[in-house]
């Protein structure tokens, strides 16, 4: 059985290939066609011997050439991809390529489904399956930056390679349930020799896991922490995300707002507007006080109806009043600029659907 060598630090990499019978520095040629050229086939890595080619290919796998691509959106406008991805083990999962002024970013899973069961949300629809390896969330990445290195060769612009320089975790699953191999995952984009990608530039979104918020907080990285709260009433939050019996969302804003004490790094709470649910004036004055003098911004997420769940998206009238009453009461709010409408945007309606025709088949 072939060795998967995807995600192997340098270390780790010298190691295997040396137990092979390859000499130390084709290690670090295969990590450089890897990592900083994002190139999966051995046999297109040209400063490799074909004997080595050969040795590589006979013994060790390159976890994105055994990831399948099963269906892929586009967004008319051009600035959103959205791939279904088949792994080797037969289960799926999604990823998101949003290209914005500043750059490209992508939004990852972390399980494959979701054990959180909010109301509004596809991926749990089904719960969760299992949790994915830290190579499995780093292919995500990488599948998109050997597309973007692709896009570059076709333009004849070989000399300016692009690459993610964003990540958010808010795809399928619940991060801080998956926390070592999400961790793993962005401490490899950090690194000088991959992506080098800022602590910065990456974002963990979480249902309010509070154990989860305080390892974050103890590893003294300033990566970005959101938190989904989506309503301040407790009996409605219950409703809308069972999660809020274990962690009370008022327990959540204190955890959150120590992890913003601890690294200084505001924490972004979103907040999904659902027609009729949590869209009153009531609801934005509640948000307000409980967000007050608060290290905090709001982005506000205007539903993507999941038709299995029933809900709507309120009017644009409803939604103006709800920014301009937080606005009023001094807590920094945005509308979330809506990319791939078009498309399944929703984390798990993709594959919901695509599970749905096999059903059928």
């Amino acid at each position: 059985m072939k060795i998967d060598i995807f995600g192997l630090t340098i270390e780790e990499l010298t190691e295997v290939l040396v137990s092979k019978g390859l000499k130390r520095f084709r290690a670090k040629q295969v990590f450089q066609w890897l990592y900083q050229k994002s190139v999966f086939d051995f046999s297109a890595m040209h400063n490799l011997s074909k004997a080595d080619i050969a040795l590589l290919e006979e013994h060790f796998a390159v976890l994105p050439r055994q990831i399948t691509i099963l269906r892929e959106q586009n967004s008319s406008d051009g600035l959103t991809s959205k791939l279904l991805l088949g792994l080797p083990d037969g289960n799926s999962v999604e990823t998101v390529l949003m290209h914005h002024d500043y750059g490209y970013s992508v939004c990852v899973s972390s399980q494959v489904g979701c054990d959180m069961h909010c109301a509004f949300c596809a991926s749990g629809l089904k719960g969760a399956v299992r949790n994915l390896t830290a190579p499995e969330i780093i292919a995500q990445v990488y599948l998109f930056n050997e597309r973007l290195r692709q896009k570059m060769v076709n333009e004849g612009k070989q000399n300016k390679p692009e690459m993610v320089s964003r990540v958010v975790v808010m795809g399928s699953g619940e991060p801080m349930l998956n926390f070592d191999a999400v961790l793993g995952a962005l401490d490899f984009f950090h690194r000088e020799d991959t992506c080098f990608m800022s602590y910065r530039n990456m974002t963990i979104s979480t249902c309010g896991i509070i154990p989860g918020i305080k390892r974050l907080a103890e590893q003294g990285k300033p990566i970005n922490l959101a938190v989904s709260l989506h309503a301040v009433r407790n009996d409605l939050r219950t409703s809308l995300m069972p999660v809020n019996k274990g962690f009370p969302f008022v327990d959540v804003i204190a955890a959150a707002e120590a992890y913003s004490e601890a690294g200084g790094r505001q924490v972004t709470y979103e907040y999904i507007l659902l027609k009729d649910k949590n869209d009153s004036v009531q609801d934005a004055e509640l948000l307000s006080n409980y967000l007050r003098y608060k290290h905090a911004s709001v982005n506000l997420i205007p539903a993507n109806p999941v038709p299995e769940q029933g809900f709507e998206r309120p009017s644009k009238a409803a939604i103006e009043r709800f920014v301009k009453i937080l606005q009023k009461n001094r807590i920094s709010a945005t509308v979330r600029k809506e990319m791939g409408k078009d498309i399944d945007a929703a984390c798990g309606q993709l594959r919901a659907k695509f599970a749905k025709e096999q059903e059928q088949k």
